[in-house]
């Protein structure tokens, strides 16, 4: 592939993000207008943001890269087992590891509708929506196309970069905690890399972001230095210590979580490493 070719499509995908999540959320304030829930709007801007996104990236495939989605791993949807497991326990642990650190756990006072709200744009628009999307265009589209032009070592790092900069956007951080978020972002995408390539499905990456992002972020319980008041629970954490809290991004750039990815990538290099080995004794 050439560069200019290559350079485009990932400009070209990560606009299609921007535009189906502009899209899908102007559509669902519309509704919020008219007296729609504000949970039903969660849940509709959640499938609306895959739907767009899934469409626009089948007709960038179709109408400029001249391919079939399934030749960038956006295969029919079928889940493994082992990695539904790691989408499970990996944020659960990671979770409960800050709980043997000294905090306080609070409730935040809500009414009904707003729990809903909470959890309906958890588990929809930054769970599965947020996973899903970003898997379809960085380990979908990218991770091809960079594959394409050198090989599957540049493929796995060049866009795990991007994706941990492209968290940076909106944000005004100190050098320092730029620098955090960055290795943080970058090393959380090179395992879901690892687990896409494992797998050669978007699929078992995407349940294994949708559900970090759930359990993370997503509203049921909050951890870090204070309350957070748009979360259900919150742990409060007595220590400052920039490592251990993630500093201004928050856990998700912790030693604790850094470790966790960097954990399961292990895990699979290993596992790769085994099975090459298994099928030289067999030859």
């Amino acid at each position: 592939m050439k560069t200019k070719k290559m350079i485009l499509s990932i400009v070209f995908s990560i606009l299609i993000l921007i535009i189906s999540q502009i899209l899908a959320v102007l559509i669902a304030e519309a509704l919020l207008k008219v007296k729609v829930p504000e949970f039903a709007c969660n849940i509709i801007c959640g499938i609306l943001y895959i739907l767009f996104t899934y469409y626009l990236i089948k007709l960038l495939c179709k109408k400029y890269l001249n391919d079939e989605l399934g030749n960038y791993y956006i295969t029919k949807f079928k889940l493994e087992s082992k990695w539904v497991v790691v989408a499970i326990f990996l944020p659960v642990i990671v979770t409960v590891c800050f709980f043997l650190f000294n905090g306080t756990f609070e409730q935040n006072a809500m009414d009904l509708n707003s729990k809903l709200s909470i959890l309906s744009r958890g588990i929809f628009f930054t769970g599965l929506g947020a996973g899903i999307t970003e898997e379809m265009v960085f380990r979908g589209i990218m991770l091809n196309v960079v594959e394409k032009k050198f090989n599957k070592k540049v493929a796995i790092i060049i866009p795990s970069l991007l994706f941990g900069i492209a968290h940076l956007i909106g944000i005004n951080f100190s050098l320092l905690n730029w620098a955090l978020v960055i290795i943080a972002g970058t090393m959380a995408a090179i395992m879901l890399a690892l687990i896409t390539y494992e797998s050669k499905s978007i699929w078992n990456s995407a349940i294994v972001h949708a559900v970090w992002n759930f359990v993370i972020i997503g509203g049921v319980i909050s951890v870090g230095t204070e309350l957070n008041h748009y979360s259900l629970y919150s742990y409060i954490l007595e220590s400052k210590s920039f490592a251990l809290t993630g500093g201004e991004f928050g856990i998700e750039a912790s030693i604790i979580a850094v470790s966790g990815y960097c954990l399961v990538s292990l895990l699979i290099l290993l596992a790769n490493r085994k099975k090459s080995k298994d099928r030289l004794y067999e030859i």
